[in-house]
């Protein structure tokens, strides 16, 4: 048996961006780079895996709202054409760069990897990565799991319970709709968990639930583990807690590997280092400068930037991985036999890491997994579902309150940014539950209503919208798409509380928020 098991924890997650009312729109360009920086690469190195019969178990999340877009027709035929252009861009400068030593290749490798992506979501999977994803969960390899509905972000939510529940409902409902299959854990949004969460999960057949360190260590009584086994919490779900040293080595900004100096440098981009009007025909719609995906630059680790070497960067890449499966190791050596059983040792990690803004990530977590196969024994990589199959005794704790984030309580999703948002969030959710009450027996238009006021406020209660408020990145987005989904909830409110409402007015934004057709707005109904 192995001395330890490796959890490594993918939380893939967009919030929902679509508008069908612009012909191409800023911010939905996180969900195109997002499929071709991170989800096709990270198929392509599952792919990889399988065909060499390398033994590895992964977790993966893959959130509502992005299930929901990658299976939406208007997104696709977006996508496409966002491929389209790039792939015009990268022949463009496999032209401009002929001759030039240091970017020819370069330039050339993006043009492969964009007409690869290409290949891959058009010709392969019929424009729905949900197939590449399914596929990999039926062959055993892949746990994928749930979250909230939208993100929400649930201790702050709790003063509306009914509202925490529609998140968690519609999320598995959601989930077994494209996916075939019930969700048996969940991703908690931005790890936000409270004592109470937890029954409306086992009220929705989940199992597990992914929370940081402190919610296990603070946790009543303290756990005699730690973070390296599961604790039970009352209800009979399992929280798996981050270990904080696997992490810290991929996610710190002084020691992570993602700093390393030979690979890849994010923020130098040839949409900024171009000539204008040479970008332009590829910039958005309204000439702002944006990232392309095409960088010829590696960190360095000074102000002037050394050109990228993929090779050199593959060998980093392995490396690290080496050093990563190397502390595993130690770890697991150092702890079993001071708890008398294999440690669990949970890594999670937002998805969009590995390729976006890592790019190198796919590559070293392919490594990994290729490492811990062929070079060792004493660690094994395991989902949190097999774990507990394997080891079904655990203590029952009741884990603190927490998140991850600045300083670990919720301080990034409730500060004087974005406060003003949740007095309107909670009236808006006592509204819902109050008309879920109150329409028992709805008639056809009234239940359009009342679904449509349920998108609405679930569209509103994102957590990425406070998160952005508080960075300062993208701020009117997020204010703006808080105001607008309120405001479409009062609207719908106002007009079924009068017997008022215009059916083509419905009708436009149903077009516009169009996501979970399978809503049932009597998740906010009392009891």
């Amino acid at each position: 048996m192995s001395q330890g098991y490796l959890a490594i924890v993918l939380h893939a997650h967009l919030p929902y961006v679509r508008h069908p009312e612009h012909e191409r729109f800023l911010e939905e360009e996180w969900f195109y780079e997002a499929i071709t920086e991170t989800y096709i690469p990270l198929i392509k190195t599952f792919d990889s895996l399988i065909r060499d019969g390398v033994y590895f178990r992964l977790t993966m999340s893959l959130t509502p709202t992005l299930l929901s877009m990658m299976t939406d027709p208007l997104l696709q035929d977006r996508y496409v054409k966002h491929l389209e252009r790039l792939i015009e861009l990268a022949k463009k400068e496999v032209e401009r760069t002929r001759g030039d030593s240091r970017f020819e290749g370069l330039a050339r490798m993006y043009r492969d990897l964009f007409q690869e992506a290409r290949a891959v979501f058009c010709d392969r999977y019929g424009r729905d990565l949900t197939r590449a994803f399914r596929s990999f969960a039926d062959q055993g390899v892949l746990e994928i799991i749930t979250c909230a509905a939208t993100h929400g972000f649930l201790p702050l939510m709790q003063t509306q319970p009914e509202a925490v529940r529609a998140q968690i409902q519609t999320a598995v409902r959601t989930h077994e709709r494209i996916l075939g299959r019930r969700p048996l854990g969940i991703w908690l949004p931005e790890c936000g968990y409270a004592p109470g969460i937890d029954v409306f999960l086992k009220e929705a057949g989940i199992a597990f639930c992914i929370v940081d360190n402190h919610a296990i260590v603070f946790g009543s009584p303290r756990p005699k583990f730690g973070v390296f086994a599961p604790v039970y919490c009352r209800s009979g779900v399992a929280a798996f807690g981050r270990d904080l040293e696997s992490s810290k080595s991929v996610w710190s900004a002084e020691e992570g590997y993602p700093g390393d100096v030979d690979y890849r440098e994010f923020y130098r981009d040839i949409g900024f280092d171009l000539d204008y009007d040479y970008v332009r025909p590829h910039l958005n719609g309204d000439g702002t400068r944006i990232h392309t995906g095409i960088k010829y630059y590696r960190i360095t680790g000074s102000h002037h930037k050394e050109p990228y070497d993929p090779g050199r960067a593959a060998q980093k890449a392995a490396e690290h991985a080496g050093n990563f499966l190397f502390n595993r190791v130690k770890q697991a050596e150092f702890l079993e036999p001071l708890m008398g059983q294999p440690p669990m040792i949970v890594s999670p990690y937002d998805a969009e890491l590995y390729g976006h803004w890592w790019f190198e990530g796919p590559q070293w977590l392919e490594a990994l997994l290729r490492k811990a196969h062929f070079d060792q024994k004493v660690i094994e990589t395991v989902t949190p579902l097999e774990y507990l199959r394997r080891h079904p005794r655990n203590q029952v704790v009741t884990p603190t309150m927490s998140s991850w984030g600045y300083n670990g309580y919720a301080e990034v999703w409730l500060n004087s940014a974005n406060d003003w948002i949740y007095r309107h969030l909670h009236k808006a959710a006592e509204r819902m539950t109050e008309s879920a009450n109150r329409f028992r027996e709805p008639d056809e238009r009234e239940r359009r209503v009342l679904n449509q006021m349920a998108r609405e406020l679930l569209l509103a209660q994102s957590s990425d919208w406070a998160f952005i408020m508080k960075t300062g990145t993208h701020t009117s987005y997020a204010v703006n798409r808080t105001k607008d989904h309120l405001h479409r909830f009062t609207r719908l409110y106002e007009a079924l509380s009068e017997n008022s409402m215009d059916m083509p007015a419905l009708e436009r934004i149903e077009s516009m928020d169009n996501l979970f057709p399978d809503i049932d707005y009597r998740f906010y109904a009392s009891g």
